[in-house]
């Protein structure tokens, strides 16, 4: 797609909401997800299924950040299928090792060479959903840079997470003999 059209594409799309941005995202930071998930994805290996994935996460801003961050992930395949990693828990992990937590996220881009969008799988979905909010937007490019954009919990409608669990106290009580609260009334 040459640069006018994504020009505007984006402008499109950025006006789309009456603040000017998409998914409390500006242009430039839509852009910025699209080019970083596209360079991401020419780094995946994928011997197998030819199926290229990039993903990368945007960094909510810090004090000490002067540009926005980006981590970025490619799928990793194996020749045992089930031992390969999606693009998106590569580029999460990654984070994760860094040392960035829930509420670190700002928003998520995953491009594919698809002519149409496609979604993270069911165990990315998962593993996305212990560590970003449920209001964190995920952007779904194709092949020419148009995109869909969901959130996190509409990715993942009545989702298990960490806020789910019982607390810790509680936990410990169940674990020494005790029912514990969480547990009150359940026989």
């Amino acid at each position: 797609m040459s640069s006018t059209a994504k020009t505007s594409n984006l402008q499109q799309l950025a006006s789309s909401e009456q603040d000017g941005l998409v998914h409390g995202l500006t242009a430039a930071e839509v852009q910025l997800l699209s080019a970083k998930s596209s360079e991401a994805k020419a780094q995946a290996y994928c011997p197998y299924s030819l199926f290229r994935v990039g993903a990368s996460l945007l960094l909510h801003p810090t004090p000490t950040s002067t540009s926005p961050t980006i981590i970025t992930g490619a799928n990793v395949e194996n020749a045992s299928y089930p031992v390969g990693t999606c693009a998106e828990r590569v580029a999460l992990g990654t984070a994760v090792h860094l040392g960035h937590r829930s509420g670190s996220f700002k928003a998520l881009g995953v491009a594919t060479d698809m002519d149409d969008f496609c979604s993270p799988c069911g165990m990315c979905r998962q593993f996305l959903r212990e560590f970003l909010e449920l209001d964190t937007p995920v952007f779904m490019f194709d092949k020419t840079g148009r995109y869909k954009v969901l959130t996190m919990g509409e990715l993942l409608p009545m989702s298990f997470g960490p806020d789910v669990l019982p607390s810790r106290e509680s936990l410990r009580g169940v674990a020494e003999g005790t029912r514990g609260e969480v547990f009150k009334g359940v026989e």
